[in-house]
């Protein structure tokens, strides 16, 4: 199981690293989980530098793959080169996306006229792109999914556990990460979000 969480320069920190942290809670020899950049290194919104775990390309064949958001997401969309590098697949991929991710998904034709979650900054170019956006935190159709807001992060990574490794799987991972004294109220929220998403 490879999940790729796409990272593009100016990423933001939240959106990335959180989803991979939450991911990681699970501990299983076949689960894999990358931040997938198009370059060896890419520098986030607040200077931080990170490397590559794996490259776009490598998005093609992911089980999964979550799109981070950041301040240089037009800039991604309006790379003709750069988007060809993205070939996703939900058909046989679960794709998710976060806050300005959602315009990469929208930009590649993988929400159609289904609406959306994404940031309040990003939600007109969105919305310019013809997709409906939502005000909540989380929604999902099919194998794809969408939040807006930085601390909806863990949102999408239950949402990939839950749908591979089962809601038990996701509820304790949620658990983990929960503020301490907070845990069950969090726990309760996020599941009040993902379950609606989760059956059939």
């Amino acid at each position: 199981m490879h999940i790729a969480i796409l990272t593009f320069d100016g990423f933001n920190e939240l959106d990335s690293l959180i989803a991979l942290g939450v991911l990681n809670r699970i501990k299983k020899p076949n689960w894999r989980v990358t931040l997938c950049c198009p370059q060896a290194e890419v520098t986030s919104m607040n200077g931080v530098t990170i490397h590559a775990q794996s490259l776009l390309e490598a998005a093609r064949t992911a089980d999964a793959v979550l799109v981070g958001s950041g301040v240089r997401t037009r800039e991604v969309v309006a790379d003709t080169a750069l988007m060809a590098r993205l070939a996703l697949d939900p058909a046989r991929q679960l794709i998710g996306a976060q806050c300005s991710g959602t315009l990469v998904l929208a930009k590649l034709g993988l929400v159609g006229n289904v609406p959306a979650c994404t940031d309040l900054t990003t939600k007109p170019w969105v919305q310019e792109a013809g997709v409906e956006v939502l005000n909540q935190p989380f929604y999902a159709n099919g194998n794809v999914a969408t939040a807006g807001g930085c601390f909806a992060s863990p949102y999408l990574a239950a949402w990939v556990i839950a749908r591979t490794e089962g809601l038990e799987a996701a509820t304790e991972a949620l658990h983990y990460v929960a503020p301490v004294g907070e845990k069950e109220a969090y726990v309760e929220n996020a599941l009040k979000h993902l379950v609606p998403y989760l059956q059939g």
